[in-house]
């Protein structure tokens, strides 16, 4: 049988229960137009769906880019901007329906179980097998891709979202040092006011929200709170006084914000940063990609450390590809594919771009102290990492989406106090505990 997530909150429940079962019948529908498909003359190119737009990103995507080209394979590009995939995973469902799924798409998180049980992913097993993967790649990564025993995507990068950006030339004209607790994040942020430097870039765009408030429950408590969250989505743990404190955290980094806080991309919040307008800005590592693409070096125009609170733990997301099976006469080209995104080879050179690390247990000795110590956090183990709720790894989408709208809520309306946003969340953890165990 396979598992419908259901949703959340009774006010939002139902039609989202019912959004989804006519979304899944539709797609079980073509999954099996895919299963009876005609064989078709095999291309040499492959159409890819990704959200990789920034200059940073696209740096990383072209080392890949190439190597496909180097085996006479064809990228053909469907790239659609908006950070957290969001505007692109809406254009993947409609092209599936439309029966026009790409040959290959950026999938990132739990949502491969729910793709691959209705049969639409290519299973990687051989191209895993010859590679090692099991044994050369970290455990979580390895778990990640496998499926009822199958390998359903081929990872690219791990990142690390609990990081804080810093310019150096504004810390050293004012004497300051990096934060490690928010005592110190406050006490920069009142330097940095008083200078008339916003203290903290941060754009009102939903997912980056929610992405202090996922850093913001890594350092309350560690991996062991976060995963009750968001993984288990565990009522007690909203009822927790430590959420009732995460709000208010929340709340109070505003205050280091400059005000209204504005819908932006992330790359202009980055950009804010280094033009020195801002002081520090708490985004995932592909920032320091994206600073890199600008000419920027870390450690002399941009620092980078951990978020207050998280120095022992990785928040991480993984930049993964997968595969549509279709008529299986493309399979030939997306196991090349496969095989160059996880070569030792491409693995650092895209990374290096992309400001992530290698998915491989091993350290790449070409990687800076940014990623050595995003590295030295991950093979600490499990213990000490935390799937991002925001980038998918934690739970499904509608969890995700209903979690982040009521976070964004809170922010953005000051007559929401943090008793009723930690009401309404409980209420959700409850609704969808319910739906869970029905």
């Amino acid at each position: 049988m396979i598992k419908m997530k259901r949703s959340v909150d009774a006010r939002i429940g139902p039609a989202l229960v019912r959004g989804a079962a006519a979304w899944l019948l539709a797609v079980i529908a073509f999954a099996g137009m895919l299963q009876g498909a005609q064989a078709q003359a095999p291309q040499r190119s492959l159409q890819v769906l990704h959200w990789w737009t920034s200059a940073g990103e696209r740096r990383a995507l072209d080392v890949v880019v190439n190597q496909l080209a180097r085996q006479d394979i064809q990228w053909r590009d469907i790239s659609i901007p908006g950070g957290a995939g969001m505007g692109a995973v809406k254009v993947l469902k409609s092209m599936v329906l439309a029966n026009r799924a790409p040959e290959v798409t950026q999938l990132n998180g739990v949502i491969f179980g729910e793709w691959a049980d209705l049969g639409l992913l290519l299973e990687l097993d051989n191209v895993a097998v010859q590679g090692n993967w099991e044994k050369q790649m970290f455990p979580t990564v390895w778990q990640l891709l496998n499926n009822r025993g199958h390998v359903v995507a081929a990872p690219l990068g791990i990142h690390r979202i609990n990081t804080l950006f810093y310019n150096i030339a504004v810390f050293n004209r004012l004497g300051l040092t990096p934060p490690k607790t928010w005592d110190d994040f406050f006490r920069v942020a009142r330097v940095l006011r008083e200078a008339g430097i916003v203290p903290l870039a941060q754009s009102a765009e939903a997912w980056q929200v929610a992405t202090l408030f996922e850093n913001l429950a890594l350092a309350e408590s560690g991996p062991a709170y976060y995963r009750r969250l968001f993984v288990d989505v565990t009522p007690s743990a909203y009822a927790d006084a430590r959420m009732l404190h995460i709000l208010r955290q929340l709340r109070k980094l505003g205050e280091a914000m400059a005000q209204p806080v504005r819908e932006r991309p992330w790359t202009e919040v980055a950009r804010s940063m280094a033009d020195g307008e801002a002081g520090m800005f708490i985004m995932g590592d592909w920032a320091k990609g994206e600073f890199n693409a600008w000419g920027l070096t870390a450690d002399q125009q941009f620092g980078c450390t951990p978020v207050p609170g998280t120095g022992e733990y990785h928040l991480y997301s993984t930049d993964t590809l997968a595969m549509f099976a279709g008529s299986y006469v493309n399979q030939p080209q997306q196991e090349t594919l496969a095989q160059i995104v996880t070569s030792p080879a491409v693995q650092s050179e895209y990374n290096k771009f992309k400001g992530s690390i290698p998915v491989w247990r091993a350290p790449d000795p070409h990687m800076d102290r940014c990623a050595r110590d995003s590295w030295r956090a991950f093979s600490k183990g499990q213990a000490y990492q935390a799937p991002s709720l925001v980038h998918r790894m934690a739970t499904d989408e509608t969890t995700k989406d209903a979690i982040i709208a009521e976070v964004q809520r809170f922010f953005l309306d000051r007559n929401v106090t943090e008793e009723q946003a930690q009401k309404r969340l409980a209420a959700i953890a409850r609704t969808l505990s319910r739906n869970r165990n029905d």
